[in-house]
């Protein structure tokens, strides 16, 4: 029992940690995040400006019209600004909050759009290159036009030959040579 001790009480070993009587609540912060998009969202809306004329209108009209024993805020309306200012005060922060998340939103979706056009450009530039290097390959390749055109000229070589061969070959039948070469049969 006593080495335990003198391992909590050394201050070179971590100590155990306490264990709280009284838990903080925890607020999921997704959730309060999407009520205070959804809170800004309705007081931007007509039916929220509607809503809140009509309350204040039935709230300046009974405590102007209503008899005396059952008005709860006389003209200054001091109660009904204080309600107005507490509203206010808690609607600035949501809203704020509200405008933070969507801005983060909108920076990972800049974001995303910066990747997506960087790889556009990039498979751009390398489409570029190919189409480059084809351009260049087949500036090396044999096209039909001039396959035809070295056909033709050898076509023609050829009968030529051939012409040449055909009146050697006649001029020596003639001089009694049967056309044989030397050292052939």
């Amino acid at each position: 029992m006593s080495d335990t001790r003198r391992t909590r009480d050394r201050l070179d070993s971590p100590r155990e940690e306490r264990r709280q009587l009284v838990r903080r609540p925890t607020l999921n912060k997704d959730a309060f995040g999407v009520f205070a998009e959804q809170f800004a969202r309705f007081m931007g809306t007509a039916t929220f400006l509607i809503y809140m004329t009509l309350f204040v209108l039935v709230w300046i009209g009974w405590n102007l019209l209503a008899p005396d024993s059952s008005r709860w805020d006389d003209y200054p309306f001091i109660f009904l600004t204080l309600i107005l200012s507490l509203q206010a005060s808690y609607a600035a922060p949501l809203i704020l909050l509200a405008q933070n998340r969507q801005e983060a939103r909108d920076r990972v979706i800049a974001e995303q759009d910066r990747q997506a056009d960087a790889r556009a450009h990039a498979d751009m530039e390398f489409l570029a290159r190919e189409m480059a290097s084809l351009r260049m390959a087949v500036g090396e390749v044999a096209t039909r036009d001039y396959l035809r055109s070295e056909l033709r000229t050898l076509l023609s070589e050829l009968d030529d030959r051939a012409e040449e061969w055909s009146e050697g070959r006649a001029t020596s039948h003639a001089d009694g040579d049967d056309g044989e070469r030397p050292g052939t049969a």
